[in-house]
């Protein structure tokens, strides 16, 4: 391994793991050019990896949908993270964690060939990045403001949102109109339908009458908190139905909360302005999941976030 800087993280780059200041990616790579890349993120909990497997799995069908080949078995790429983030977490704080990525895209386009034509393969990479604990430390106190945009989601007849690819610019836009009203808030994209979908990196979920409702996953893509919520769900005996949910069902729900990576599961205070239920920043079936998710990984993340509001 190349001799590393103190303190800098390393990553995984095309076969060797390197200080993160030596990959570097050209200007002609296909996922910089034209978002032609795929990725996907799951977090530590008190530096012990979730749910790798499924993740990895989740990430080599978006590779299948693009057709993209990373010259790496799921197992090989398990492996190869695992290497990354033991190699990080000399790094860590005791009361820290990361966010333990992969991005594979389609290679360098070649100078003189046509559009399909690439030097050398895909451009690999496999990262470790601190979690955001203090900016999104507030939000278990408070609860997230959701705003919905103009902007709507990319359809799946277009493109399928369930592959995670690096084409984000759709959410972004989104994210920039929720965020020019309010700079705290988080966006939650309607559908070309007018049914709530996602916003970045977060899918939705809505109680109502002691009943979670999230969207059908042919609109959204599947976060695997998204499924980890509905296991807790079962867990503590609350049904919950996929289907299409609109702003009504979001205004007249009991409760809402938003499941992520690094939030894990997280109430929502309010929706366009008007609080859901009574305006609190997570409800009783809310609280109920987040326990269950703790007990889960065996770790308080809630405290973790909460305990950076007194840094």
């Amino acid at each position: 391994m190349s001799s590393v800087r103190e303190g800098e993280r390393v990553a995984y780059f095309n076969g060797e793991i390197i200080p993160e200041s030596q990959v570097l990616i050209p200007f002609r790579d296909r996922g910089f050019k034209y978002g032609d890349a795929v990725f996907d993120m799951t977090r530590t909990f008190g530096h012990k990896i979730f749910k790798l497997e499924t993740h990895i799995s989740r990430f080599y069908n978006s590779l299948k949908y693009v057709d993209i080949d990373p010259g790496m078995t799921e197992a090989e790429m398990v492996s190869k993270t695992m290497e990354v983030l033991e190699e990080n977490l000399h790094l860590l704080g005791p009361d820290d964690d990361f966010w333990v990525g992969q991005r594979v895209s389609r290679g360098v386009d070649l100078v003189g060939g046509d559009m399909w034509h690439t030097a050398g393969g895909p451009n690999v990479i496999i990262e470790c990045a601190p979690l955001p604990l203090q900016p999104r430390a507030r939000l278990y106190r408070d609860g997230i403001d959701v705003l919905v945009p103009s902007v709507r989601r990319v359809p799946p007849e277009v493109l399928s949102p369930r592959a995670k690819s690096h084409n984000y610019l759709n959410l972004i836009m989104a994210d920039m109109e929720a965020k020019a009203q309010d700079p705290e808030s988080w966006a939650i994209l309607l559908d070309t339908r007018g049914f709530l979908t996602e916003g970045i990196g977060s899918n939705i979920f809505t109680i109502k009458d002691g009943v979670i409702y999230t969207p059908k996953e042919q609109y959204v893509l599947g976060g695997i908190s998204r499924e980890t919520a509905i296991e807790m769900a079962e867990r503590i005996d609350v049904p919950v139905v996929t289907k299409d949910i609109d702003m009504f069902d979001a205004m007249t729900a009991d409760e809402v909360f938003l499941t992520s990576t690094s939030l894990c599961i997280c109430g929502v205070k309010s929706v366009q302005g008007r609080e859901i239920g009574d305006g609190a920043p997570a409800g009783p079936i809310t609280k109920a999941l987040m326990d269950a998710y703790v007990d889960f990984v065996d770790y308080d993340w809630i405290g973790q976030y909460l305990k950076r509001l007194e840094d």
